[in-house]
């Protein structure tokens, strides 16, 4: 069978977007994988402990806490008559994170992990797949101050929560409620008397897992041991890969579609055009921490990205009302998936303001401004539909139905601008393998560069 969604995509959208979702496993790698991306298309790291000396038509980016990351590129006229054009997305997803000392040693030499969970997962779709590690290593350097770090990636499915028969659950099907410290523990392997002494003697399994990880990816004489180690940020994940489905491919299906897709549409959006001048200052900001209320300093909650929109202003210009005039003529499309309608569930569902998936991208809006949009933010994306030739659709929650929030709403806190908060529609959101829509994502690319423009 042909696929109709290989003849739409001519530009290889898709296959780079599960790409992106691949190499991504986590926050952290997530930030690696941009930044790739930027540097590829000739963009310029900057950092915070700089002083910044930005000029027109200049591609910068600076990183946050190596979890949330920042790249723009200057307009050509005035900031303060041109204002920003700014796309936020986030780098982090639901999952299950090492707690310290994370070895559960059992019966028969089986080593289970002692895990927290990230964010509001869906927890029964993590039984029975197979997991590997991804996260941060922090180790000693000489100065208390400043840990060596490095990011890891594990690439094989080293772990799996093994979901408990039937037999001994009868209820598992009824609605059986699952306990993160008890249901939740991964299985990592098992081991005899004699490997767990030895493990427990220097720091424990994890510890030598992960130095014999970096010592496989480092020349000698980088070579740790367990004691090197001072601490680690190491989240599990989802190790299949992402793929399409659908009699005709137009469905994808992969882990942390919510909120890399918007990620990489920003992204690609932006640097689609990159090469093209602009009278304003467009930005892609992709926070962090959403997942937990965005109240880390990484987060949208915190004044990280005013203080890149100051410090651009303080650059380029001499007037002190610079960022109050830029704000004023600014505005920013919030983008994080949406919920799509489900064929199962209709009863869930507002019964006019439902998208589908396929159907094109999503204005989501709710009377208690859990969302940044207002009439006039919606009405700016509806225009930026037809402009870009693609149709749009809403998402307003059931009446009897508690939605949540979202990046809008929270950076609106910090950042006096208009905007619109928007994604694309997809099934199972915050499950360990979510679905979404191949042609809502072409199109949403196609919405972004119209207002990037």
């Amino acid at each position: 069978m042909v696929s109709q969604i290989k003849a739409l995509d001519n530009s290889g959208v898709t296959q780079d977007l599960l790409n992106f979702l691949n190499n991504s496993t986590c926050n952290f790698t997530a930030v690696l994988s941009a930044i790739d991306m930027l540097e590829s298309s000739g963009f310029t790291r900057i950092r915070e402990s700089e002083e910044w000396k930005l000029k027109k038509g200049g591609k910068y980016f600076v990183v946050k806490n190596d979890t949330a990351i920042f790249a723009f590129i200057i307009g050509e006229k005035e900031v303060e008559n041109s204002g920003f054009k700014i796309i936020s997305a986030h780098t982090d997803s639901p999952c299950f994170k090492l707690k310290p000392h994370c070895e559960i040693y059992g019966d028969g030499g089986v080593v289970s992990l002692n895990v927290e969970k990230y964010g509001g997962g869906i927890m029964s779709t993590w039984f029975d797949r197979p997991l590997s590690i991804a996260g941060r290593v922090l180790l000693r350097s000489g100065n208390a101050l400043k840990p060596t770090q490095m990011i890891i990636d594990l690439h094989s499915p080293v772990a799996t929560i093994p979901n408990l028969a039937i037999h001994f659950n009868r209820q598992v099907n009824d609605g059986y409620k699952l306990s993160v410290q008890k249901d939740m523990k991964p299985v990592i392997g098992y081991f005899s008397p004699d490997r767990i002494d030895e493990y427990k003697k220097n720091g424990g399994l994890i510890a030598a897992m992960l130095c014999n990880h970096i010592n496989d990816n480092s020349p000698a004489e980088k070579k740790i041991s367990p004691s090197d180690i001072l601490d680690y940020e190491l989240c599990l994940y989802p190790a299949e890969k992402a793929a399409l489905c659908g009699i005709n491919d137009e469905f994808i299906q992969s882990a942390r579609i919510d909120d890399l897709s918007m990620a990489y549409c920003g992204l690609a959006a932006l640097l689609k055009d990159a090469s093209y001048d602009t009278d304003c200052t467009r930005i892609i900001a992709l926070f962090d921490n959403e997942e937990t209320g965005s109240g880390t300093k990484q987060g949208a909650a915190s004044p990280v990205l005013r203080h890149i929109a100051e410090r651009i202003c303080i650059s380029l210009s001499d007037s002190s009302q610079c960022i109050y005039r830029s704000l004023s003529r600014s505005f920013m499309i919030s983008a994080d998936d949406a919920h799509g309608w489900h064929p199962n569930y209709n009863d869930k569902y507002d019964p006019t303001n439902h998208p589908v998936l396929g159907g094109g991208p999503v204005v989501k809006i709710n009377a208690n401004c859990k969302y940044m949009t207002d009439g006039r933010g919606a009405a700016v994306f509806h225009a930026l539909c037809e402009e870009a030739g693609v149709k749009m659709q809403y998402f307003v929650n059931h009446g009897d139905v508690a939605g949540g929030s979202t990046l809008g709403n929270i950076s609106s806190s910090q950042l006096d601008i208009e905007g619109v908060d928007v994604g694309c529609a997809i099934w199972a959101m915050h499950s360990a393998r979510e679905t979404a829509a191949v042609s809502d994502h072409i199109d949403m690319i196609k919405v972004f560069r119209q207002f990037l423009k």
